[in-house]
């Protein structure tokens, strides 16, 4: 015998997030999560200002994730682009960063006092 019990009908709408591309990543944690703070750091120049002024803007998209999957996520992204190298070649850094980090280098020794960041560029000019 049929049971005339009704099933409850569900709609599911997804959200699909803006599509979003990041400059810089910061990773922090503490004991129970890791923070990742993906950002995008864009000047923008306003032609009508005649003082010459540049805002710069700034966007975060942060994700919170429990330390179990923060060392997933690290595995599947080092099998990913082995995966990646395997099939279109080794990646290296571009030839613009390298030749920034040598400026800096160079910099840097005739000015010992300043601080650089040697692994990415600044967008801060």
């Amino acid at each position: 015998m049929m049971d005339n019990v009704t099933q409850p009908k569900v709609n599911f709408h997804i959200n699909d997030g803006e599509v979003f591309f990041a400059h810089e990543l910061s990773v922090n944690y503490n004991p129970t999560q890791f923070v990742l703070d993906f950002k995008c750091i864009t000047p923008r120049v306003d032609p009508r200002s005649h003082d010459g002024t540049t805002n710069i803007s700034l966007k975060h998209n942060t994700i919170l994730l429990e330390v179990y999957y923060a060392k997933k996520i690290a595995e599947f992204l080092l099998k990913r682009v082995a995966d990646y190298e395997k099939e279109f070649g080794k990646i290296n850094k571009p030839a613009s960063i390298r030749a920034l980090e040598k400026k800096r280098t160079k910099k840097q020794a005739g000015n010992s006092e300043e601080k650089t960041t040697k692994d990415a560029p600044s967008y801060f000019g």
